[in-house]
């Protein structure tokens, strides 16, 4: 039981975090494509590099473990609002799937910030 204890929260923050860094540089190479449509729904096309380092950076805070709570609010937030901006046509099939996806990573990220980064984390690591 202390293997999972150990390495299931290590392992979890990694899942949680690839989707934000994936996505955050994926939307570096569709600038225009992605500033479109978040221009569609409301959303002034400059916040694209705003939402590119809260991905990215964020991401890889959450991955490594550093300041692990403040990296879980800053993404379940992002993703929380994002689902309330792009995904609440529940009409459409997808778009309902889109918004539970990103309910289900805001709840992540809530233990995230319940919890902590486990024990293989930048945070934890003991000073000398």
């Amino acid at each position: 039981m202390n293997a999972l204890k150990t390495y299931l929260p290590t392992v979890g923050r990694i899942f949680l975090a690839l989707i934000f860094i994936l996505a955050g540089l994926g939307k570096i190479t569709a600038i225009e494509g992605n500033v479109g449509y978040m221009e569609m729904f409301g959303v002034p096309g400059f916040l694209i590099w705003p939402t590119i380092i809260v991905e990215v950076v964020g991401g890889v805070m959450l991955a490594a473990g550093y300041k692990t709570r403040w990296a879980a609010a800053a993404l379940g937030g992002f993703t929380f609002i994002a689902a309330l901006i792009f995904h609440t046509d529940f009409s459409n099939q997808m778009e309902m799937t889109n918004f539970l996806k990103n309910l289900a990573i805001t709840g992540g990220m809530l233990y995230v910030i319940a919890f902590g980064p486990g024990a293989l984390a930048v945070d934890m690591r003991k000073e000398a």
